[in-house]
């Protein structure tokens, strides 16, 4: 399994992060796929890949937005030829002694959400606004794109990549936030098979968030393009290849 740190300023974070998974998944890969970090971060990740052999590090020359980050790192999974993908925070929401029970749940399902919105999951430190934010993004989501998933915003996931093999990576729309949301609404479209289970997601205590109103509009405008796609039934699937003779 593959699990992807995307980065931009979290010096602080990293290290004991990248400890921390490792712990708990010995077995694991990670790979740090980091934006020119001003602080130092992509430099120190280069670091902890030279002490520890199962850590990798992508660089990335701009800061060029979280989706296109988080996308960097599905391709990297899929030519690597990793069984599954798993996406979280780098900065402590997600905690990685969840881990585990992300990956247990593949056992019957293709896509694993780290839900705050199911029985045993919530948020802690966050105030109205980010409720409100987040509560309005999922409700959009699921009205505009047909989602079931109750926690359709939230990174920490885990993906069976056989599935995400179909679908056509060059159609996705989303360079921001709303990347999370874009995964679900095409895995949902080839038919893959969710599962949620409850996490706490923690606030972070050092760096700076990178969500705001901005990031918010943004997404509600690529959920907008995307339910007109699925209005006008455009294929989230690569066309089949042409053989030679037809």
């Amino acid at each position: 399994m593959l699990v992807t740190l995307c980065t931009y300023n979290e010096r602080e974070n990293l290290e004991p992060l990248v400890d921390q998974i490792i712990n708990v998944a010995p077995d694991v890969d990670v790979l740090v796929i980091d934006d020119n970090s001003p602080d130092g971060t992509g430099q120190l990740a280069d670091t902890i890949a030279r002490q520890h052999p199962q850590v990798h590090v992508l660089h990335r020359p701009l800061k060029q937005g979280l989706g296109k980050a988080t996308l960097a790192g599905l391709h990297v999974a899929l030519e690597q030829g990793y069984d599954y993908w798993l996406n979280m925070d780098a900065d402590f929401s997600h905690a990685p002694q969840d881990i585990p029970a992300l990956l247990g749940g593949m056992q019957e399902a293709d896509v694993v959400i780290g839900s705050r919105y199911v029985a045993g999951g919530g948020t802690v430190g966050w105030g109205i606004k980010r409720h409100l934010m987040s509560r309005t993004i999922n409700l959009y989501a699921r009205l505009l794109l047909g989602l079931k998933t109750k926690d359709n915003s939230g990174a920490f996931r885990c993906y069976r990549l056989s599935r995400l093999r179909e679908l056509d990576l060059s159609r996705f729309l989303a360079t921001g936030y709303a990347v999370q949301e874009e995964l679900l609404y095409r895995c949902r479209r080839v038919g893959c098979r969710f599962r949620e289970v409850p996490i706490t997601f923690r606030d972070r205590e050092h760096g700076q968030s990178k969500i705001n109103r901005k990031e918010a509009v943004l997404a509600i405008w690529v959920l907008l393009q995307l339910a007109g796609e699925r209005i006008r039934g455009v294929p989230v699937t690569s066309p089949p290849q042409k053989v030679s003779g037809d």
